[in-house]
């Protein structure tokens, strides 16, 4: 067969027998240059590559940005909102804080906002009061400052002994007038009309805070219509609270009712989880611990290593770090 080739060759080309034994070499080592490649790939594979450190430097790198991002979005609010949406009244400046009180005998009722300062009070809570007051307001009892939004317990410590508030005066009515010996005074007391008597309310009852409403919320001291529905809208959006510690949380909470929260409600219902496994970033940007980036980047996560077996999974994923994950627990369900 080969001389055959030869021959045909010879004939074609009309090489002599040396040119064609020549020619066939040259054919020969041309072939195998261009099977050369695909001959080394079959018997000598490709290593594959570990690409978890290229994925780990991806994640970082984009959990930099997203932190870059978090500052600039967050002083954009400030410089827009200002306070509504920023720092609470305990992080204003030091010339707004509390100071150290001129204790003087005062009524709450009549004192001024430059008085309310000399007592310990800022600015902003001195004018607070002063607008309960244009509004209508009147402090009847001692006690009745804590009624005031944030009014520090502490500093009502140190000023109740300095209160004074006006006597009040007896009232007029059949029984406070001069005894008339001509009418009896079982006569004056049948034809008297039964005068109201004042109850005491009874003293706030213990209840399950996922399942309370506004009504249960407003029993307790220093909460009122606002306050409560605030409480409120902070548990729906956790799912319920999984424990007391969270009630510490709910913005600009005073310390009046966070004691009476820690005192009165307890957590006795179960807080609704979220699948994580099957959630979608809005899913989990519904979580007040969670912000939206922070939502994608673990679904990214997912996506490229698989389902989550339980919370020490989460764990690789820096941007959540251990007091984070600790809070995001009991709201997962794995």
């Amino acid at each position: 067969m080969f001389k055959r080739l030869i021959a045909r060759i010879r004939d074609h080309f009309g090489f002599s027998q040396r040119e064609a034994n020549g020619f066939i070499v040259v054919l020969l080592i041309g072939l195998l240059a261009l099977l050369t490649p695909f001959l080394y790939r079959w018997l000598i594979p490709e290593p594959q590559r570990d690409t978890s450190a290229a994925d780990a430097r991806k994640l970082d790198s984009l959990v930099s940005i997203m932190r870059t991002q978090e500052l600039a979005d967050e002083a954009e609010r400030r410089s827009r909102y200002g306070n509504r949406y920023g720092k609470p009244d305990r992080e204003r400046t030091t010339a707004e804080q509390f100071h150290e009180p001129k204790l003087f005998r005062f009524d709450p009722n009549t004192v001024s906002i430059a008085g309310w300062q000399q007592l310990g009070l800022p600015k902003y809570m001195a004018e607070r009061i002063d607008k309960y007051r244009r509004k209508g307001g009147q402090f009847r009892r001692k006690e009745d400052l804590l009624k005031i939004y944030d009014f520090p317990p502490d500093l009502y410590e140190q000023l109740e002994p300095y209160v004074q508030l006006p006597e009040r005066s007896a009232p007029t009515g059949p029984n406070t007038l001069p005894n008339n010996p001509n009418r009896p005074t079982e006569a004056v007391a049948a034809n008297e009309p039964a005068r109201p008597r004042f109850e005491k309310p009874a003293p706030p009852q213990v209840f399950d805070i996922n399942t309370a409403d506004t009504n249960d919320l407003k029993k307790l001291k220093g909460i009122g219509s606002g306050r409560a529905r605030q409480i409120l809208k902070f548990r729906d959006a956790l799912g319920g609270f999984a424990s007391p510690e969270q009630f510490a949380e709910i913005f600009n909470i005073d310390s009046v009712a966070l004691s009476e929260l820690q005192k009165y409600a307890r957590v006795q219902s179960a807080v609704r989880r979220i699948r994580i496994n099957s959630a979608s970033a809005e899913d989990l940007d519904r979580l007040p611990y969670l912000s939206r980036r922070q939502s994608e980047i673990i679904i990214a996560y997912r996506q490229q290593h698989g389902a989550f077996t339980s919370l020490e999974s989460l764990r690789p994923i820096r941007i959540l770090d251990a007091r984070l994950l600790e809070k995001l627990g009991p709201y997962l369900e794995f």
